[in-house]
């Protein structure tokens, strides 16, 4: 796990964007396994998930369709392991409200049922903490620190000081540089 933290502004948002290859870079350039971010999307899509500091849910969609269609994008999921997702996130007894009646947390936790659905290697996560309470907070980081100890990677910001930090743990601190 990998914390990038840092004032506002000072380009962490940015930088997990371009490591996402969500951005181009206006100088240099981004490489994995030595080639160009931007000629390896599918290798890329396959190996990553991404969950921005916004929900990036539909309003319109319940919880249930609005994770429908974002596995569907990538790794299509049945809608009992979409219930069970949004259970494992706090949010049994709402698969089939509409998302615009939901907080901002619960929304949140709509985005981030994602985390029990896709098996990709590395999470690039920013602010995933956002509008969560402090048993969504818990959960989440228990759920980070598990993928990490299963293997897998994570990248985040966070002005949330974690309590749970598995092995290998770093933080990047941005301070004044600039991306």
């Amino acid at each position: 796990m990998v914390q990038i933290s840092g004032p506002n502004g000072s380009g962490k948002t940015s930088l997990l964007r371009l490591l996402a290859g969500l951005m181009q870079p206006t100088a240099g350039q981004v490489l994995l396994n030595g080639q160009p971010l931007h000629s390896q999307r599918s290798e890329l899509a396959r190996n990553l998930l991404w969950i921005g500091h916004a929900a990036g849910i539909k309003d319109l969609l319940t919880p249930e369709e609005n994770l429908s269609w974002l596995c569907a994008l990538h790794t299509p999921a049945g809608r009992e392991a979409i219930w069970q997702a949004l259970a494992a996130v706090g949010l049994r007894g709402f698969e089939d409200v509409p998302s615009h009646t939901l907080s901002a947390g619960q929304q949140r936790r709509v985005a981030l049922a994602r985390l029990y659905l896709d098996s990709p290697p590395l999470w690039i996560l920013d602010e995933p903490f956002t509008a969560l309470d402090k048993q969504g907070v818990a959960q989440l980081e228990e759920h980070l620190a598990q993928h990490c100890e299963n293997g897998g990677m994570v990248l985040l910001t966070t002005h949330h000081t974690l309590a749970r930090m598995p092995a290998g743990y770093r933080n990047i601190d941005l301070g004044n540089w600039a991306v």
